[in-house]
């Protein structure tokens, strides 16, 4: 038997007109669209993944998302809050464009930030407190959600780091690109015998798979 954990990250919170900022923990901004909540929903329907319980970060623009996929669902499925799932504090760089974070740290930095998961200087990160929240919330799912599908709706600086649940996040970063876009879907799988977690999907774009696709399908053993 197989126990699922869904990764999701949240929807946007800046329209096509606006320029982005760096937004962490201290900033609480909400949705600016519902398109990629309900997208997340709509392609978990499409892939007969239906979780069993949702977890989501106290900010509103996870919440919100985690409330829209839940929706697409059409399901009665309880949202619970975990502080765990919060995105992490740029420090100095809160609330700043990335032409002023780059000037400050450099675009080598950021790259390696996005390739590797290595922290900037003067943000607020511990990456090993968020690889043991990872660790402890796995296997909270195994022991009480046991073969079946959890869902986490976060941001992306929590998200990359959860490959560390294959045992191997040094060769996944190396192969894969740890940063998730927003709305994008990440599915995990373990059965009973094994030690480590196993990637299927890693940053599917719902709206991509959704297109011209009705049918429900079944998850193939694949990395999108």
């Amino acid at each position: 038997m197989t126990t699922r954990l869904v990764i999701a990250r949240h929807g946007n919170t800046f329209t096509k007109d606006q320029t982005p900022l760096r937004v962490g923990a201290r900033t609480d901004l909400p949705l600016v669209e519902t398109e990629r909540g309900t997208n997340i929903g709509k392609y978990l329907r499409m892939r007969t993944i239906i979780p069993d319980v949702v977890f989501a970060a106290p900010l509103k623009r996870t919440m919100e998302t985690a409330r829209l996929a839940i929706a697409s669902l059409d399901k009665d499925i309880k949202l619970n809050i975990d502080d765990r799932f919060i995105e992490i504090d740029y420090g100095p760089d809160e609330g700043k464009t990335e032409a002023e974070v780059v000037a400050r740290i450099g675009q080598k930095a950021i790259e390696e930030w996005d390739r590797a998961g290595i922290v900037p200087d003067g943000w607020t990160v511990s990456v090993e407190g968020i690889k043991d929240q990872w660790k402890k919330f796995a296997n909270e799912i195994e022991a009480e959600y046991k073969n079946k599908t959890v869902m986490v709706v976060s941001s992306n600086g929590i998200i990359r780091f959860a490959p560390y649940l294959t045992g191997d996040f040094d060769k996944f970063s190396e192969d894969f690109n740890i940063k998730v876009g927003t709305g994008s879907v990440c599915i995990l799988e373990k059965d009973e015998n094994e030690e480590f977690w196993r990637v299927i999907e890693w940053g599917t774009k719902p709206k991509d798979k959704l297109i011209d696709k009705t049918a429900p399908q079944p998850i193939s053993s694949h990395i999108a």
